[in-house]
């Protein structure tokens, strides 16, 4: 059992946030999960409502509790949107860690969380291995999405694979492909660290790649560390608080041993943990940690921010004998509704060459994934992600535009599922088609024939 008095001090610290929420219920009007069930207890009031007796409801009902904590997409939609300025991300995940500090984690979470996210090398390896194994478990099923489902679902966890189409593990993780890397900045441009994330690392190599490639191409020097770690929302969204704060330091550590200018990540939700949850939950450590904590987030961008607000796009003329390809974008809650980036991702749609932005209708609502949430109420996740569909495909489009893998995943179960041919990508691929090689001046391409030469400034 952890430490009473410590969890009563933080239960305190909690109460003082709390007494800002009026209770106006306007959350109601946001709350992609409130939209589908219509429940109370799934809107923040009503989350919050319950928090203020937390401390006799642990008590009485830990395991209730807890489940109606997470059941929360921790999209932000009602933070966003909340007249009081009630930091309702921030006091869901301090809930959950006094939860998780009174029930602890479950034997399955612990493993998970603490004997392989914790372990980067560990969680490297068992990413390898799971990659070369999954083809006998797993068939394609739409080739323009790329995803695959299960051969064999009777024996499966209803709510782990069974019935999804889903994008499976990369041949060749980033990290396998790319270890490090540490290049200059060309006349006069900033160096960025470059903050790749596990979802892009393991599933979508190709946007990292894009990302580099880009960032050479306008003279960005990039400084990536070797073994990388998870940013830690997982463990922080099941009250995981050790190991967090383990990939915390493993994270800064690595990120701050080169002098940068600038953190890169192309990521949404990574980007959103380390600008803004990092320095919050660093807040119990020592000031010299904090500070360094507090560099870090100052300096850390999106990609499609950094491009467009410290470098400037390069725009080629479409030419007119070509039609334009029609692509939607779809805002990552994390992007918009935390960081207010939303404008930044659609000017590097419009300056890639060959393609044409048709927006849908609620483009910034929430597809659904919520992370852990996905997992563990995969039907309310997938209906949310059923009505981002029919928003998506109403534009008539061939491509959907994202800024975060985690919302390409969800979407691409969607549409995959619906039978759409529209292809899933990360604005940055769509800017780095017109990109050339800054070795030998010929195009880049995306479909495995490279140059060879960008992998090794």
């Amino acid at each position: 059992m952890a430490d009473m008095k410590e969890l009563i001090r933080l239960m305190k610290a909690l109460e003082d946030q709390l007494i800002v929420c009026m209770r106006c219920g306007l959350c109601q009007a946001v709350c992609p999960l409130y939209a589908q069930t219509g429940r109370e207890a799934d809107v923040a009031r009503g989350k919050l409502a319950l928090l203020d007796g937390l401390l006799q409801e642990m008590f009485d009902d830990p395991g209730g509790v807890n489940e109606r904590l997470n059941r929360c997409l921790l999209c932000g939609s009602c933070a966003a949107n909340c007249p009081s300025g009630v930091k309702v991300l921030e006091i869901f995940l301090k809930a959950r860690a006094i939860l998780t500090g009174y029930m602890r984690l479950s034997p399955l979470k612990k493993l998970i969380l603490r004997g392989m996210l914790a372990r980067p090398e560990r969680l490297d390896r068992l990413a390898s291995w799971a990659a070369k194994m999954q083809k006998l478990g797993v068939r394609p099923v739409n080739e323009t999405i790329g995803t695959s489902c299960a051969r064999l679902m009777s024996s499966l966890p209803e709510n782990i694979i069974a019935h999804r189409h889903f994008k499976p593990l990369a041949d060749e993780p980033f990290h396998k492909r790319m270890p490090a890397l540490n290049s200059a900045p060309v006349n006069g441009s900033p160096k960025v660290a470059f903050y790749v994330g596990c979802l892009i690392d393991k599933i979508y190599p190709h946007i990292a790649q894009a990302t580099i490639d880009v960032l050479h191409y306008h003279g960005v020097g990039v400084y990536m560390p070797e073994g990388q770690g998870c940013c830690g929302i997982p463990a922080l969204s099941s009250g995981d608080t050790a190991t967090f704060a383990k990939l915390l330091r493993h994270n800064v550590r690595k990120l701050e041993s080169e002098k940068t200018d600038y953190l890169v990540t192309a990521c949404a939700t990574c980007t959103s943990v380390i600008k803004e949850m990092w320095p919050v939950m660093a807040a119990d450590q020592d000031d010299a940690f904090q500070a360094r904590v507090q560099a870090l987030s100052d300096k850390t961008l999106d990609i499609n921010q950094f491009l467009v607000s410290k470098i400037g796009l390069k725009k080629d003329a479409q030419n007119p004998e070509t039609a334009p390809t029609t692509v939607t974008y779809h805002d990552p809650c994390h992007l918009k509704k935390t960081m207010g980036v939303f404008a930044e991702p659609r000017a590097v749609i419009k300056a890639a060459t060959g393609y044409k932005l048709v927006e849908m209708d609620e483009a910034d609502a929430c597809c659904g994934m919520g992370g852990s949430f996905n997992l563990q109420y995969y039907d309310l996740s997938s209906d949310i992600g059923k009505v981002k569909c029919a928003n998506i495909l109403a534009t008539g489009c061939s491509v959907l535009a994202t800024g975060c893998p985690a919302c390409m995943m969800q979407i691409s179960d969607a549409l995959s599922q619906a039978g759409a041919d529209i292809a899933v990508k990360h604005p940055i691929e769509l800017y780095a088609e017109m990109v050339s090689c800054v070795t030998c001046q010929k195009p880049l391409h995306y479909d495995g024939n490279r140059c060879g030469h960008s992998s090794q400034q």
